[in-house]
């Protein structure tokens, strides 16, 4: 969940060099060098690629700008349907080779150490910042009005974002990347309906159709306060289930027992305190899978990104305890 990033020292360092954070992404030696970073300072047992969720639209003519206070925004915002229509059906190994570089680039220099976990955001969470010119104060307000008075716009946008982020995720993963993740880190801002119709439905073609081409390559959904749907999410066929921090571990295990592997889910603020109650958190996630018995795999994580206030000796403790208490767990 965001390895590399502003608490570490040494990326701001990186990221100094690189001048700005797209020029940094679009460096493969850049990007490789602070995907390294978390590897060679914690000893992680799976590196993710550098990049940002949204490459995507950005190659599809947007302009994306990273402002300091104010988070990515495009200089263009997507607004009616002759948008969507006159929106280019990129080709990743082209408009976007700076990933397919970056990837081969890091999986070079890991040298089959660890596996490289490559990703991109789902298609509602993608539409809601290409709908909103960027990130938002209000939730997304804009983009879900859209689910109620342009469905069938924002429907043709998700199929367009849909077969475009199937190629770009086989393209990370014939570059080197051994897992895919999806991010739909807006999917819990849906009622029940529309997250089945506007994100779920999109998500599972994507597992599905990167399943049928590969059929061995394991694929994490992550919906960021899904927790009401794991249990759909679990039947789309994806291999791991991301786990926010605000889930229930026993009440999930109940719901999918060994339909896949679960991911998660440590509160990111636990590594704003000190190091015994980091200790007693990490402890307490391990045991919930422990004592439920629950051995389809457990990928622990954070239940979403880390931090930029947490101080780099947290993470120390985090893996430490990890493998403290995984041990007695195996």
């Amino acid at each position: 969940m965001r390895q590399a990033g502003r608490y570490l020292p040494e990326y701001n360092a990186t990221r100094k060099k690189a001048g700005s954070f797209m020029d940094l992404c679009r460096s493969s030696q850049y990007a490789c060098e602070v995907t390294m970073q978390p590897i060679d300072r914690f000893g992680l047992d799976a590196a993710i690629l550098f990049s940002d969720i949204l490459t995507i639209p950005d190659a599809m003519g947007l302009e994306l700008n990273f402002v300091e206070g104010h988070g990515p925004k495009f200089s263009k915002q997507i607004k009616d349907e002759k948008e969507i229509i006159n929106l280019p059906d990129i080709d990743p190994t082209l408009e976007l080779k700076y990933v397919e570089e970056a990837v081969s680039t890091i999986k070079k220099e890991l040298n089959g150490s660890i596996p490289l976990i490559g990703f991109s955001g789902s298609p509602w969470t993608l539409a809601c910042y290409m709908i909103s010119g960027g990130s938002s104060k209000d939730d997304f307000l804009t983009a879900r009005s859209w689910l109620y008075k342009k469905p069938k716009t924002l429907e043709s946008l998700l199929k367009k974002l849909t077969t475009i982020i199937v190629d770009y995720c086989s393209m990370q993963h014939r570059a080197g990347a051994d897992i895919i993740m999806l991010f739909d880190t807006w999917g819990g801002l849906l009622g029940e309906n529309q997250f089945k119709k506007f994100s779920l439905k999109y998500m599972e073609k994507i597992v599905k159709d990167l399943h049928k081409e590969y059929p061995k390559l394991p694929v994490i959904l992550f919906t960021k306060g899904g927790g009401n749907w794991v249990s759909e999410i679990a039947k789309t066929g994806c291999n791991v289930v991301g786990l926010d921090w605000t889930v229930d571990v026993t009440s999930v295990i109940k719901k999918i027992g060994k339909l896949c592997s679960l991911q998660g889910n440590l509160d990111p603020s636990v590594l704003l305190g000190d190091k015994v109650h980091i200790e007693k958190e990490i402890k307490s996630v391990i045991d919930k899978f422990t004592y439920n018995n629950f051995n389809t795999g457990h990928i622990f994580n954070l239940g979403h990104g880390i931090s930029q206030f947490t101080p780099p000796e947290n993470v120390e403790c985090l893996v430490e305890a990890v493998k403290k208490y995984s041990s007695r767990a195996i």
